[in-house]
Protein backbone atom coordinates (compact mmCIF):
# COMPACT_ATOMS: atom_id res chain seq x y z
CA UNK A 1 0.00 0.00 0.00
CA UNK A 2 1.23 3.49 -0.87
CA UNK A 3 0.56 6.18 1.75
CA UNK A 4 0.46 9.88 0.85
CA UNK A 5 1.46 12.91 2.89
CA UNK A 6 -2.00 13.11 4.41
CA UNK A 7 -1.76 9.52 5.61
CA UNK A 8 -4.33 8.23 3.08
CA UNK A 9 -3.93 5.33 0.69
CA UNK A 10 -2.59 6.91 -2.54
CA UNK A 11 -2.57 3.78 -4.72
CA UNK A 12 -4.34 4.15 -8.09
CA UNK A 13 -7.14 1.86 -6.96
CA UNK A 14 -7.93 4.01 -3.94
CA UNK A 15 -7.38 7.31 -5.70
CA UNK A 16 -10.00 6.59 -8.38
CA UNK A 17 -12.22 4.30 -6.26
CA UNK A 18 -11.53 1.62 -8.90
CA UNK A 19 -12.86 -1.23 -6.79
CA UNK A 20 -16.39 0.20 -6.84
CA UNK A 21 -16.21 1.19 -10.52
CA UNK A 22 -14.95 -2.23 -11.63
CA UNK A 23 -17.71 -3.92 -9.63
CA UNK A 24 -20.37 -1.73 -11.25
CA UNK A 25 -18.95 -2.43 -14.72
CA UNK A 26 -19.07 -6.17 -13.97
CA UNK A 27 -22.71 -5.87 -12.94
CA UNK A 28 -23.50 -3.95 -16.11
CA UNK A 29 -21.86 -6.62 -18.28
CA UNK A 30 -23.83 -9.30 -16.52
CA UNK A 31 -27.10 -7.53 -17.35
CA UNK A 32 -26.44 -6.73 -21.00
CA UNK A 33 -23.41 -8.05 -22.84
CA UNK A 34 -21.49 -10.84 -21.21
CA UNK A 35 -21.94 -14.22 -22.87
CA UNK A 36 -20.97 -17.41 -21.08
CA UNK A 37 -21.27 -21.08 -21.89
CA UNK A 38 -20.42 -23.81 -19.37
CA UNK A 39 -19.06 -21.16 -17.04
CA UNK A 40 -16.47 -19.84 -19.52
CA UNK A 41 -16.43 -16.38 -21.09
CA UNK A 42 -16.85 -16.62 -24.87
CA UNK A 43 -14.08 -14.93 -26.83
CA UNK A 44 -15.33 -12.69 -29.60
CA UNK A 45 -13.59 -12.58 -33.00
CA UNK A 46 -10.65 -10.20 -33.14
CA UNK A 47 -10.52 -7.16 -35.43
CA UNK A 48 -6.73 -7.32 -35.35
CA UNK A 49 -6.77 -10.96 -36.47
CA UNK A 50 -9.27 -10.17 -39.25
CA UNK A 51 -7.03 -7.34 -40.44
CA UNK A 52 -4.10 -9.78 -40.57
CA UNK A 53 -6.28 -12.26 -42.47
CA UNK A 54 -7.25 -9.66 -45.05
CA UNK A 55 -3.61 -8.63 -45.53
CA UNK A 56 -2.70 -12.28 -46.01
CA UNK A 57 -5.48 -12.84 -48.53
CA UNK A 58 -4.52 -9.71 -50.48
CA UNK A 59 -0.97 -11.09 -50.69
CA UNK A 60 -2.16 -14.56 -51.74
CA UNK A 61 -4.53 -13.22 -54.39
CA UNK A 62 -2.06 -10.67 -55.79
CA UNK A 63 1.39 -11.89 -54.70
CA UNK A 64 3.45 -9.75 -57.06
CA UNK A 65 1.63 -6.62 -55.85
CA UNK A 66 0.97 -7.22 -52.13
CA UNK A 67 3.48 -10.01 -51.47
CA UNK A 68 7.23 -9.82 -51.94
CA UNK A 69 9.11 -7.64 -54.37
CA UNK A 70 11.04 -10.29 -56.32
CA UNK A 71 9.75 -13.70 -57.36
CA UNK A 72 10.85 -16.52 -59.56
CA UNK A 73 8.11 -18.46 -61.35
CA UNK A 74 8.39 -21.30 -58.83
CA UNK A 75 8.74 -18.88 -55.94
CA UNK A 76 5.34 -17.29 -56.54
CA UNK A 77 3.48 -20.56 -56.03
CA UNK A 78 5.53 -21.39 -52.95
CA UNK A 79 4.80 -17.97 -51.46
CA UNK A 80 1.07 -18.22 -52.21
CA UNK A 81 0.84 -21.70 -50.67
CA UNK A 82 2.75 -20.66 -47.55
CA UNK A 83 0.81 -17.42 -47.15
CA UNK A 84 -2.55 -19.14 -47.65
CA UNK A 85 -1.75 -21.87 -45.13
CA UNK A 86 -0.74 -19.33 -42.47
CA UNK A 87 -3.75 -17.12 -43.21
CA UNK A 88 -6.29 -19.94 -43.23
CA UNK A 89 -5.01 -21.18 -39.87
CA UNK A 90 -5.75 -17.78 -38.36
CA UNK A 91 -9.13 -17.69 -40.10
CA UNK A 92 -9.96 -21.13 -38.69
CA UNK A 93 -9.47 -19.79 -35.15
CA UNK A 94 -11.71 -16.81 -35.81
CA UNK A 95 -14.42 -19.00 -37.33
CA UNK A 96 -14.32 -21.17 -34.20
CA UNK A 97 -14.84 -18.03 -32.13
CA UNK A 98 -17.89 -16.98 -34.13
CA UNK A 99 -19.34 -20.49 -33.94
CA UNK A 100 -18.78 -20.52 -30.19
CA UNK A 101 -20.59 -17.21 -29.96
CA UNK A 102 -23.50 -18.25 -32.19
CA UNK A 103 -23.88 -22.02 -31.83
CA UNK A 104 -24.73 -24.37 -28.94
CA UNK A 105 -22.64 -27.18 -30.50
CA UNK A 106 -19.99 -28.89 -28.44
CA UNK A 107 -16.29 -28.16 -28.87
CA UNK A 108 -15.50 -31.08 -31.18
CA UNK A 109 -18.47 -30.37 -33.45
CA UNK A 110 -17.56 -26.67 -33.63
CA UNK A 111 -13.99 -27.60 -34.57
CA UNK A 112 -15.25 -29.91 -37.33
CA UNK A 113 -17.61 -27.28 -38.69
CA UNK A 114 -14.95 -24.57 -38.53
CA UNK A 115 -12.52 -26.68 -40.56
CA UNK A 116 -15.19 -27.50 -43.15
CA UNK A 117 -16.18 -23.83 -43.52
CA UNK A 118 -12.54 -22.73 -43.82
CA UNK A 119 -11.96 -25.35 -46.52
CA UNK A 120 -15.05 -24.22 -48.45
CA UNK A 121 -13.95 -20.59 -48.20
CA UNK A 122 -10.49 -21.46 -49.53
CA UNK A 123 -12.03 -23.29 -52.50
CA UNK A 124 -13.82 -20.07 -53.51
CA UNK A 125 -10.69 -17.93 -53.66
CA UNK A 126 -9.95 -18.59 -57.37
CA UNK A 127 -13.52 -17.47 -58.17
CA UNK A 128 -13.07 -14.33 -56.04
CA UNK A 129 -9.82 -13.49 -57.78
CA UNK A 130 -11.39 -13.90 -61.22
CA UNK A 131 -14.19 -11.50 -60.27
CA UNK A 132 -11.70 -8.99 -58.91
CA UNK A 133 -9.77 -9.03 -62.19
CA UNK A 134 -12.98 -7.95 -63.96
CA UNK A 135 -13.47 -5.17 -61.40
CA UNK A 136 -9.91 -3.91 -61.83
CA UNK A 137 -10.22 -3.92 -65.62
CA UNK A 138 -13.57 -2.07 -65.40
CA UNK A 139 -11.94 0.62 -63.25
CA UNK A 140 -9.02 0.99 -65.63
CA UNK A 141 -11.25 1.20 -68.70
CA UNK A 142 -13.81 3.43 -67.01
CA UNK A 143 -11.51 6.13 -65.62
CA UNK A 144 -9.57 8.31 -68.09
CA UNK A 145 -7.26 9.34 -65.23
CA UNK A 146 -6.04 5.76 -64.72
CA UNK A 147 -2.55 5.38 -66.19
CA UNK A 148 -2.10 1.64 -65.56
CA UNK A 149 -3.69 -1.50 -64.16
CA UNK A 150 -1.12 -1.38 -61.34
CA UNK A 151 -2.23 2.12 -60.34
CA UNK A 152 -5.83 0.92 -60.14
CA UNK A 153 -4.95 -2.18 -58.14
CA UNK A 154 -2.75 -0.35 -55.65
CA UNK A 155 -4.43 3.01 -55.26
CA UNK A 156 -8.16 2.98 -56.00
CA UNK A 157 -10.41 2.94 -52.92
CA UNK A 158 -13.17 1.33 -54.98
CA UNK A 159 -10.93 -1.67 -55.62
CA UNK A 160 -9.96 -1.87 -51.95
CA UNK A 161 -13.65 -1.73 -51.01
CA UNK A 162 -14.82 -4.35 -53.51
CA UNK A 163 -11.92 -6.69 -52.62
CA UNK A 164 -12.95 -6.60 -48.97
CA UNK A 165 -16.56 -7.05 -50.01
CA UNK A 166 -16.00 -10.08 -52.21
CA UNK A 167 -14.12 -11.82 -49.40
CA UNK A 168 -16.69 -10.78 -46.79
CA UNK A 169 -19.55 -11.90 -49.04
CA UNK A 170 -18.14 -15.43 -49.21
CA UNK A 171 -18.06 -15.58 -45.40
CA UNK A 172 -21.60 -14.20 -45.28
CA UNK A 173 -22.77 -16.98 -47.61
CA UNK A 174 -21.10 -19.48 -45.27
CA UNK A 175 -23.27 -18.21 -42.37
CA UNK A 176 -20.52 -16.19 -40.69
CA UNK A 177 -22.21 -12.76 -40.56
CA UNK A 178 -20.07 -11.40 -37.73
CA UNK A 179 -16.70 -12.07 -39.39
CA UNK A 180 -18.12 -10.78 -42.67
CA UNK A 181 -19.34 -7.58 -41.04
CA UNK A 182 -16.01 -6.93 -39.33
CA UNK A 183 -14.23 -7.21 -42.69
CA UNK A 184 -16.78 -4.87 -44.27
CA UNK A 185 -16.25 -2.33 -41.50
CA UNK A 186 -12.47 -2.49 -41.94
CA UNK A 187 -13.01 -1.41 -45.55
CA UNK A 188 -15.57 1.19 -44.49
CA UNK A 189 -13.10 2.74 -42.05
CA UNK A 190 -10.31 2.79 -44.65
CA UNK A 191 -12.24 4.00 -47.70
CA UNK A 192 -15.55 5.54 -46.64
CA UNK A 193 -17.32 2.89 -48.76
CA UNK A 194 -20.01 1.03 -46.79
CA UNK A 195 -21.06 -2.23 -48.50
CA UNK A 196 -23.02 -4.72 -46.43
CA UNK A 197 -21.49 -8.19 -46.90
CA UNK A 198 -24.89 -9.57 -47.89
CA UNK A 199 -25.10 -7.42 -51.04
CA UNK A 200 -24.94 -9.52 -54.22
CA UNK A 201 -22.60 -7.78 -56.71
CA UNK A 202 -21.74 -9.24 -60.12
CA UNK A 203 -18.52 -8.76 -62.07
CA UNK A 204 -16.93 -5.69 -63.69
CA UNK A 205 -18.14 -3.46 -60.85
CA UNK A 206 -16.55 -0.02 -60.53
CA UNK A 207 -16.93 2.55 -57.77
CA UNK A 208 -15.22 5.78 -58.84
CA UNK A 209 -13.86 7.99 -56.01
CA UNK A 210 -16.02 6.04 -53.57
CA UNK A 211 -16.39 8.17 -50.45
CA UNK A 212 -19.90 7.99 -49.03
CA UNK A 213 -21.18 5.06 -51.11
CA UNK A 214 -23.69 2.91 -49.20
CA UNK A 215 -25.00 -0.45 -50.47
CA UNK A 216 -27.52 -2.31 -48.32
CA UNK A 217 -27.72 -5.97 -47.35
CA UNK A 218 -30.28 -7.19 -49.90
CA UNK A 219 -29.16 -5.06 -52.86
CA UNK A 220 -28.50 -6.91 -56.12
CA UNK A 221 -26.09 -5.38 -58.62
CA UNK A 222 -25.66 -6.71 -62.15
CA UNK A 223 -22.68 -6.80 -64.49
CA UNK A 224 -20.70 -3.73 -65.60
CA UNK A 225 -22.34 -1.33 -63.14
CA UNK A 226 -20.58 1.94 -62.30
CA UNK A 227 -21.24 4.06 -59.22
CA UNK A 228 -19.81 7.42 -58.25
CA UNK A 229 -19.26 8.90 -54.79
CA UNK A 230 -22.10 9.35 -52.28
CA UNK A 231 -24.49 6.96 -54.04
CA UNK A 232 -26.93 5.18 -51.72
CA UNK A 233 -28.68 1.90 -52.51
CA UNK A 234 -30.80 1.82 -49.39
CA UNK A 235 -34.08 0.79 -47.82
CA UNK A 236 -37.18 2.96 -48.06
CA UNK A 237 -38.87 1.80 -44.88
CA UNK A 238 -38.37 -0.67 -42.05
CA UNK A 239 -41.44 -2.86 -41.37
CA UNK A 240 -42.24 -3.59 -37.74
CA UNK A 241 -43.52 -7.00 -36.64
CA UNK A 242 -46.33 -7.79 -34.21
CA UNK A 243 -43.87 -7.76 -31.31
CA UNK A 244 -42.83 -4.20 -32.15
CA UNK A 245 -39.36 -5.20 -33.39
CA UNK A 246 -38.02 -4.52 -36.87
CA UNK A 247 -38.59 -7.33 -39.37
CA UNK A 248 -35.21 -8.79 -40.34
CA UNK A 249 -34.09 -10.34 -43.60
CA UNK A 250 -36.76 -9.13 -46.02
CA UNK A 251 -35.71 -7.88 -49.47
CA UNK A 252 -35.69 -4.09 -49.04
CA UNK A 253 -32.88 -2.73 -51.21
CA UNK A 254 -32.69 -1.96 -54.95
CA UNK A 255 -31.98 -4.25 -57.87
CA UNK A 256 -29.56 -2.67 -60.33
CA UNK A 257 -29.50 -4.48 -63.66
CA UNK A 258 -26.56 -4.76 -66.08
CA UNK A 259 -24.74 -1.78 -67.61
CA UNK A 260 -26.20 0.90 -65.32
CA UNK A 261 -24.35 4.10 -64.42
CA UNK A 262 -25.34 5.98 -61.25
CA UNK A 263 -23.79 9.41 -60.78
CA UNK A 264 -22.67 11.17 -57.61
CA UNK A 265 -25.13 11.76 -54.80
CA UNK A 266 -27.98 9.69 -56.25
CA UNK A 267 -30.21 7.96 -53.69
CA UNK A 268 -32.23 4.88 -54.67
CA UNK A 269 -34.47 3.44 -51.96
CA UNK A 270 -36.60 0.35 -51.59
CA UNK A 271 -36.99 -2.87 -53.57
CA UNK A 272 -37.10 -1.09 -56.90
CA UNK A 273 -35.48 -2.18 -60.16
CA UNK A 274 -33.25 0.03 -62.28
CA UNK A 275 -33.47 -1.47 -65.77
CA UNK A 276 -30.40 -2.41 -67.76
CA UNK A 277 -28.45 0.19 -69.74
CA UNK A 278 -29.94 3.07 -67.74
CA UNK A 279 -28.24 6.22 -66.48
CA UNK A 280 -29.21 7.85 -63.17
CA UNK A 281 -28.05 11.45 -62.85
CA UNK A 282 -26.38 13.11 -59.90
CA UNK A 283 -28.44 13.88 -56.75
CA UNK A 284 -31.51 12.08 -58.11
CA UNK A 285 -33.89 10.64 -55.49
CA UNK A 286 -35.65 7.46 -56.67
CA UNK A 287 -38.23 5.26 -55.00
CA UNK A 288 -39.77 3.71 -58.12
CA UNK A 289 -38.80 1.29 -60.87
CA UNK A 290 -36.96 2.62 -63.90
CA UNK A 291 -37.43 0.80 -67.24
CA UNK A 292 -34.42 -0.35 -69.28
CA UNK A 293 -32.53 2.18 -71.42
CA UNK A 294 -33.74 5.13 -69.34
CA UNK A 295 -32.02 8.38 -68.43
CA UNK A 296 -33.19 9.95 -65.17
CA UNK A 297 -32.03 13.44 -64.20
CA UNK A 298 -33.18 16.30 -62.01
CA UNK A 299 -35.48 18.92 -63.52
CA UNK A 300 -33.51 21.70 -65.21
CA UNK A 301 -32.90 24.69 -62.97
CA UNK A 302 -34.04 28.02 -64.42
CA UNK A 303 -31.41 30.74 -64.64
CA UNK A 304 -31.54 34.32 -65.91
CA UNK A 305 -28.79 36.86 -66.50
CA UNK A 306 -29.47 40.56 -66.13
CA UNK A 307 -27.46 43.10 -68.09
CA UNK A 308 -26.63 46.65 -67.08
CA UNK A 309 -28.05 46.30 -63.60
CA UNK A 310 -31.47 45.16 -64.82
CA UNK A 311 -33.66 43.28 -62.38
CA UNK A 312 -37.01 41.63 -62.02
Amino acid sequence: MSVGKNGRDSSPSARWDLGRIVAELRASRGKSQERRRDGAIIEMPSREALREIIDGLFAALFPTHFGLADFTEEGVDYFVGHKLDATLRILLQQIERELQFASPDGESERARRAFEITHRFAERLPHVRALLETDILAAYQGDPAARSIEEVRFCYPGITGITHHRLAHELYLLDLPLLARIIAELAHSATGIDIHPGADIDGSFFIDHGTGVVIGETAKVGKRVRLYQAVTLGAKRFPVGENGALVKGNARHPIIEDDVIIYAGATILGRVTIGHNSTIGGNVWLTRDVPPNSSVTQALARGEAFDDGGGI
